[in-house]
Order: C-alpha cells, then sequence, then structure tokens
C-alpha cells in the first residue's frame, strides 16, 4: 500500500485529478486506488463509496478556494477591486495548471456538476452549497460598493450570480477550446457589467 500515514490525502489527491482531467463517471475505485498507490481494502477503510471520495475532494479544494477569497476580499479593499482582483487570481489559478496538466481544465465544481445532473442529489447539494457561498463574495463587494455611494442602489442578487455565471461559462468555453484567452477574458466582462451599475449611479 506504501505509506499508510498519508493513504487518506492521496486518494482524495488522486481522486481530484482523476476526475478534473477526464470525468466523474469514467473515474473508477480501481482507477483511484491505482493512481494513489492505494489498496482497494483501504479505499473503503476511508470512503464508504466513490461519492464519499467526491464529497471529500470538494470539501478539501473548496477551503483552498476560500481561504484565498478571504484575502481577496478583504473589507480594506476597495469593493470593485476586489471582484477584478478574483478574475486575475483566477486567470493565474488557471494558467498554473494549465501548465502543470499540459491543457485548460476549467471550473471542476461546473464540469462535475453538469456531468451528474441530478443522478448523484448529494454532489448536487454539495455544489450547490459551494457556488452559493462564492456568490455571498460577489454580494458583500456589491454591498460595500453601494454603501460607498460607488454604483446604483440596485438589489445584489441578481448581479452576482450573472457574474458567477459570467465567470464559470468563460471558464467551461476554456476548457472546451483549451484556450486561456476565453478566461484572461473575464475581468474585462466583469468591469463592463460594473461599468454599467456606475454609469447609473451618475
Amino acid at each position: 500500500m506504501g505509506r499508510t500515514s498519508d493513504a487518506k490525502e492521496r486518494l482524495i489527491e488522486a481522486m481530484s485529478e482523476l476526475i478534473w482531467l477526464g470525468s466523474y463517471g469514467s473515474t473508477s475505485v480501481d482507477h483511484i486506488c491505482e493512481r494513489a498507490e492505494v489498496k482497494k481494502g483501504s479505499f473503503y477503510h476511508f470512503f464508504p463509496s466513490k461519492t464519499e471520495l467526491a464529497l471529500a475532494v470538494i470539501d478539501e479544494a473548496s477551503r483552498e478556494v476560500f481561504a484565498t477569497l478571504d484575502t481577496i476580499y478583504s473589507p480594506t479593499v476597495p469593493p470593485l477591486e476586489r471582484i477584478r482582483n478574483e478574475a486575475r487570481w483566477g486567470y493565474q489559478h488557471q494558467k498554473e495548471i494549465s501548465e502543470k496538466y499540459g491543457r485548460v481544465l476549467g471550473c471542476p465544481l461546473f464540469s462535475l456538476g453538469a456531468e451528474v445532473g441530478t443522478r448523484e442529489e448529494s454532489l448536487i447539494l454539495k455544489i450547490k452549497e459551494i457556488l452559493d457561498k462564492h456568490l455571498r463574495y460577489y454580494e458583500s463587494a456589491l454591498l460595500d460598493a453601494q454603501h460607498q455611494q460607488l454604483i446604483a442602489i440596485t438589489p445584489v442578487a441578481p448581479i452576482a450570480r450573472r457574474l458567477l455565471a459570467y465567470a464559470e461559462g468563460m471558464l467551461t468555453q476554456a476548457r472546451i477550446h483549451n484556450d486561456l484567452a476565453y478566461i484572461a477574458e473575464i475581468e474585462h466582462g466583469f468591469m463592463a457589467m460594473l461599468d454599467i451599475l456606475v454609469r447609473q449611479r451618475a
């Protein structure tokens, strides 16, 4: 089995790479164990099923992302700059990943959610939870921008959803076309959407 002390972590890392590089459906327990160099019995010691391992992967990845977003969306940063800075970080993050794996991978949550559809309710609920939490970063920045009279007073929830939908759409296009240019455009698209609110206030 190799090193037992980090077997669980290696299973999580292997699953993450396999479903991001390929798909959830095409990833079997045998594939995961082979990549992690962990015996099948040990897999089931840590995780009752592939679904439970996928949930652990999502939790681990989201903790890392939200730790970064907590810094990006610090109240000490001007509200609209927070949104711009997330787009810039997202591009750099995807660029590093594409250099590591040899192609653009886009957003694993959107890829996984689109694949499993309604067939894996626990996964869908977890993905919705993560996406809803991401929306709250946009909402907080937009509310602060309104309080500082930087943008027009308008309901922020629909705007936050548009920002996230735009970003996820561009990430998906980048994965399909294997082209970072789509992700590079996200910053411009964000600023164009926010400029409408700035002009409405004026």
